[in-house]
């Protein structure tokens, strides 16, 4: 990194506001042009959304079964892989669920909690009310943003740790919900503790979810029950021997990896160089990340439009659908010096090597 890179990394450490663009105002051409140039896109075709994630649940379970089943060590991992890849796809569609309409595709959310959610205890509403906190302006990039660190401005090994923490989250989730969920009905205080810090897909550790109101605390007391009682359930089959041990350790495998794909996309979603401070929509653009084509992998661990982020934090009622057409237009009707253009990115890799070098150019504490 130049020296000028370190010295303003300095200057961010000594809480100085870096200049523009880190905080640049709004460009108004650019928002303008989102708004405009989109404004036919903006319904959900339930066809695309049901085919989708019914192809990818059932393809995810049939690569689960046979990774089970198959006898050949290397033709297991094959078909772990394969679920991986498909739940993946599938369970993406929560970030879907948190902007969508409630009866827009009618009966999908119940549906994705009935085959997704609840099978891989991440049932919708640990993301409902937390994902769209994250995209409220005055929230964005803050200590009140939920799935916000400043990972560009921490030590390197805060990298690694991050990723690990993703692999271990289905045991997690195993004891929040088959442990802490049944045992906080009898202690308000291990209830307030569940609710407030274990009941949200978070990476913001300073993070405490207030209670559920209304007919959502509705919603989330029917899923947690029934997360509840799978996981129970899986634990008490696997102990009686119903479900053999190898079956379960396959099943935590592809869940874990599952969490680590997306926990590697979330690594690179954004740019994490904000230090806390409210930042304008443009400057909340500018620090997401678009891969869009002709790189071709970003299909696979960006999922379900989640390639075209910094997109979505533009227009983020935009179906995942609509969201490459959208590029699309805004590439041919925005000059070359718009930047819209800046929010674009090659590759995984050269994201994950900016943001290891900002954490090794990091000034030792």
């Amino acid at each position: 990194m130049s020296n000028a890179a370190t010295l303003e990394r300095e200057r961010i450490e000594a809480g100085s506001k870096p200049s523009a663009p880190a905080r640049a105002k709004d460009d108004a051409a650019m928002l303008k042009a989102a708004a405009n140039l989109t404004r036919d896109l903006n319904v959900p075709r339930s066809a695309i959304y049901w085919a989708d994630m019914l192809g990818s649940a059932l393809l995810g379970y049939a690569g689960l079964f046979a990774a089970i089943l198959v006898k050949p060590a290397w033709l297991a991992v094959g078909c772990g892989l394969v679920a991986v890849l498909a739940l993946y796809r599938a369970g993406s569609f929560i970030h879907e669920l948190t902007h969508i309409k409630k009866g827009a595709v009618k009966g999908f959310r119940f549906t994705w909690n009935l085959m997704v959610g609840v099978p891989l205890l991440v049932p919708s509403f640990m993301y409902e009310g937390v994902h769209n906190q994250h995209h409220a302006k005055r929230y964005y990039g803050t200590a009140d943003d939920p799935e916000y660190l400043p990972l560009a401005l921490m030590h390197p090994w805060t990298l690694p740790l991050f990723l690990i923490a993703a692999a271990l989250a289905p045991i997690g989730m195993l004891i929040r919900f088959g442990v802490l969920a049944p045992l906080s009905l009898l202690s308000p205080k291990l209830r307030a503790v569940v609710v407030g810090r274990y009941s949200g897909l978070q990476i913001n550790p300073k993070f405490v979810r207030p209670r559920p109101e209304g007919a959502f605390a509705r919603d989330w007391a029917r899923q947690e029950a029934a997360a509840s009682v799978w996981a129970i359930a899986l634990l008490i089959m696997v102990a009686a021997g119903v479900i053999p041990l190898r079956a379960f350790l396959i099943f935590l495998a592809v869940s874990a990896g599952v969490m680590f794909l997306n926990q590697i996309r979330t690594l690179v979603a954004h740019l994490w160089e904000n230090d806390g401070e409210p930042m304008s929509v443009t400057a909340q653009f500018l620090d997401s990340v678009n891969v869009p084509p002709p790189a071709t992998l970003p299909a696979l661990w960006a999922p379900v439009g989640l390639r075209y982020h910094a997109l979505h934090h533009l227009l983020p009622g935009l179906p995942y659908h609509a969201l490459g057409e959208a590029h699309r237009r805004l590439c041919k009707e925005l000059e070359v010096t718009s930047v819209y253009h800046d929010s674009t990115h090659r590759h995984l890799t050269a994201l994950v090597v900016r943001l290891a070098k900002s954490t090794i150019a990091r000034p030792a504490a």
